[in-house]
């Protein structure tokens, strides 16, 4: 089983015919799982990061979720971030949320 922190998700990274249960996380409970980075900038894995106080480093990788496998989204919602942005700005937030990939019975 694997366990991602990435700031995006799509449908392209499960596999066929496979069920997903999505459930939100504070991040506490983020920053205690054993996580695998698939932030593939540095900034971003940097503000992820510090907002867990944790090191995060940027890992870009091809994601494919076989069940049994889980990963945490790190939902930025806010204005645009400016290029090198190392904070989060007035207003924004990063909202986590756990992904788990599951058989379709």
């Amino acid at each position: 089983m694997k366990m991602y922190i990435s700031n995006a998700f799509s449908l392209s990274m499960i596999a066929p015919r496979a069920h997903i249960d999505v459930s939100p996380l504070t991040a506490e409970e983020v920053a205690a799982l054993p996580l695998e980075s698939a932030i593939g900038h540095a900034d971003t894995a940097k503000v992820v990061g510090d907002l867990l106080g944790i090191d995060l480093l940027a890992n870009r990788v091809n994601i494919s979720l076989n069940p049994g496998d889980n990963m945490v989204v790190a939902q930025y919602i806010g204005p645009r971030l400016q290029e090198g942005a190392t904070q989060l700005p007035d207003g924004a937030r990063i909202e986590f949320r756990l992904v788990k990939v599951e058989e379709v019975h």
